[in-house]
C-alpha cells in the first residue's frame, strides 16, 4: 500500500487537539490525544518526544497568540505592564492549562524569550540578584492567576442576606460581572508595579 502523499499527522494538528482536550477536561493523554486526531499512540512518537514535549509546545502556542511590542527607551514599568498583561491574555485563553504550566519546566524558546525580557526590564530597573528571580516569579503568579480569575463564574463570591454585611456591601461596587476582573487586574497590576518601585527606593535608601 502507497504511504500517503500528506502525512496524517502534524505538531501543528497534535498541539490543537491537545489544548481541546484540556480546554474540555482540564488535561490530556497520549491514548485520547491520538484518538482525538485519529492516529494510533505510537504514531505521536514519530513526531514528539512524548507528553512534557506537547506540553511545553502548547505553551509556546498560546505565547505566541498573545505578542506585546516593547519600544526603544520605554521605561521599565512600561514594558513590565506590557509583559504581564500579555501573558495573562495569553493563559486566559486557555485558563485550564495554567495548573498544568506550573508542574512544567519552561523550556520553549518564545517562553524563554518573554521571560529574558521580564530579566532585561528588571535589570535596567535596578534590580540584581535573587531580586531579579523574585520579582520573575511573583510576576508569574500574579499572571496566572488572573488568568484563572478571569474564568471564573459572572458570581464569584455569594454570601446570603444575612452574617456577612461588609463583604455585600463591598460587592455592591464590584459592578459588571464581565468587567470585575479588568478591573482588578488593573488594580492589581499598578500595585505590583508600584510594590516593585517601592523596593528598588529601598534598596538604594
Amino acid at each position: 500500500m502507497p504511504r500517503p502523499s500528506v502525512p496524517l499527522i502534524s505538531i501543528d494538528a497534535l498541539v490543537t487537539a491537545a489544548l481541546e482536550l484540556v480546554d474540555e477536561a482540564g488535561d490530556f493523554s497520549l491514548p485520547k490525544l491520538a484518538k482525538r486526531i485519529g492516529v494510533s499512540q505510537s504514531s505521536i512518537y514519530n513526531h514528539v518526544s512524548g507528553r512534557d514535549e506537547i506540553l511545553e509546545l502548547m505553551r509556546g502556542r498560546i505565547i505566541s497568540q498573545a505578542p506585546y511590542e516593547l519600544h526603544e527607551g520605554q521605561d521599565w514599568e512600561s514594558t513590565l505592564r506590557a509583559i504581564i498583561r500579555s501573558y495573562r491574555d495569553a493563559f486566559a485563553r486557555h485558563p485550564r492549562l495554567a495548573p498544568l504550566m506550573v508542574l512544567q519546566t519552561v523550556q520553549d524558546p518564545q517562553v524563554l524569550a518573554l521571560y529574558e525580557n521580564l530579566a532585561l526590564a528588571l535589570g535596567e530597573a535596578g534590580f540584581q540578584g535573587q531580586d531579579v528571580v523574585s520579582a520573575i516569579s511573583t510576576i508569574d503568579s500574579f499572571a496566572l492567576g488572573f488568568a484563572l480569575d478571569l474564568a471564573a463564574p459572572e458570581v464569584v463570591w455569594a454570601p446570603p442576606a444575612v452574617g456577612f454585611p461588609t463583604l455585600t456591601q463591598a460587592l455592591a461596587h464590584s459592578g459588571p460581572p464581565d468587567k470585575r476582573g479588568d478591573a482588578a487586574f488593573d488594580f492589581g497590576l499598578e500595585i505590583l508595579v508600584a510594590g516593585l518601585r517601592s523596593r528598588l527606593r529601598q534598596s538604594v535608601a
